[in-house]
């Protein structure tokens, strides 16, 4: 049970408990996230420093979630996922993050940016799967609540670049240097950690062919697309909140505006944490696609709402904004605990990593189209454009809910 990472005062304890484990991988993810929108909340000064348009400037965000996509297809494809303990993975990951995070106070130019947000996204792909898998490996009952603390870990983590932004100078590079600092203390948080926890999973290796075999049930293609749904909207709420945010009347007119603007964002993406905990909730009491159906009525209305009232008082719009963030996230973890459920058993491993995938690749659309469509038509196309997301998931979780196996249960 000795494990050469752990520290010598730490030595005196045979063996951390599941909620010394939790806590610790929740901080760890916490920091280690801080970089992934790093780069989005300062994409004002970084269009004026290389005269980019809207749409190559949502290429800073997109080409994290593809990077991720491939990290995380490669370290399961690889088995570097099962090779490596994942305290260990998370500390290299968030460490290598950092570092490429870092690096772009040096980038010459736009093209080199990209690709230096891409190998932090790639990078982060062995912090994020694998602190799940940990928590998951200390925890056999109660483990959707553990998970959804982990989430919330991550949406907090998400948030922060806001926060720094508001509290430690509008000035870009502050907030990339900031935000690199905190992921590495993120990674070295793990090191604390002495052991993975009593219940391990068995190894597994992606295999897009059993992938996709997994998959042909109904209720996991109807899962699929209500995750989908979900990511549709999610990602491009995060990435650009503190930009509307601060394009309203209320926030531009005030000389401080941009830093109360990022507080603001801070605190609408931040309060999904608590939303991830009341879907945990919801779950265990109604069913993990009820509560997920919950969750999309709830933000998809949000959004259409927000399309509409923009101009009204600042209050309102800051209520309804906030009202988005708690339950834009709440549903998050109940589509990949509906494949797990109802995949074929022998590839579930790779049935999630699929749709993984095809969830972080959906996010790039939007990413994309909202920045577009705020600068070329306006923000209510924007929003009612996310809104779409959480309807079609409504529909596929509606069908979910009626197919046979549900009725009998």
């Amino acid at each position: 049970m000795n494990d050469p990472t752990m520290t010598a005062p730490l030595g005196r304890t045979k063996q951390a408990g599941p909620i010394t484990a939790l806590a610790l991988i929740a901080l760890s993810t916490f920091l280690s996230m801080s970089v992934w929108f790093s780069a989005s909340v300062v994409v004002p000064q970084l269009q004026d420093m290389w005269r980019l348009s809207s749409g190559a400037s949502s290429l800073l965000t997109i080409a994290v979630q593809l990077g991720f996509v491939v990290g995380a297809l490669t370290l399961a494809a690889t088995g570097l996922a099962d090779a490596i303990p994942g305290r260990r993975l998370m500390c290299l990951g968030a460490l290598t993050a950092s570092v490429m995070n870092l690096i772009l106070l040096w980038a010459p130019g736009f093209a080199v940016a990209v690709l230096l947000r891409a190998l932090t996204g790639a990078c982060l792909a062995a912090v994020y799967p694998p602190a799940l898998k940990e928590v998951s490996s200390w925890f056999r009952k109660g483990r959707g609540t553990a998970l959804g603390v982990m989430i919330g870990a991550l949406t907090l983590g998400s948030a922060t670049p806001q926060l720094v932004k508001a509290t430690g100078g509008l000035e870009w590079r502050a907030v990339i240097i900031a935000t690199s600092l905190l992921t590495a203390a993120g990674g070295l948080a793990t090191l604390l950690l002495r052991t993975s926890g009593p219940f391990p999973f068995p190894k597994s290796v992606f295999n897009l062919r059993a992938a996709l075999q997994a998959s042909r049930s109904r209720r996991v293609v109807l899962a699929n697309i209500g995750y989908a749904g979900h990511m549709w909207e999610l990602y491009a709420m995060w990435a650009w909140i503190g930009t509307f945010l601060a394009s309203l009347r209320g926030f531009t007119e005030r000389p401080d505006g941009a830093r109360q603007a990022a507080l603001a964002a801070f605190v609408c993406i931040g309060v999904g944490a608590a939303g991830c905990l009341a879907g945990g909730r919801i779950s265990d009491r109604f069913g993990r696609a009820q509560s997920a159906l919950i969750s999309l009525v709830c933000s998809g209305s949000a959004a259409a709402v927000l399309a509409f009232v923009r101009t009204l008082p600042l209050l309102v719009v800051l209520v309804v904004s906030a009202f988005w963030g708690f339950w834009v996230i709440a549903d998050s973890a109940q589509f990949s605990a509906m494949v797990t459920e109802n995949a074929d058993q022998r590839y579930v491993g790779s049935a999630v990593s699929l749709q993984l995938g095809v969830g972080y690749l959906t996010t790039a659309v939007t990413i994309y189209l909202v920045p577009v469509l705020a600068e070329s038509n306006s923000w209510t196309a924007a929003l009612l454009v996310l809104a779409l997301g959480p309807l079609a998931g409504i529909g596929a979780l509606a069908a979910y809910l009626r197919s046979p196996a549900m009725q009998e249960a």
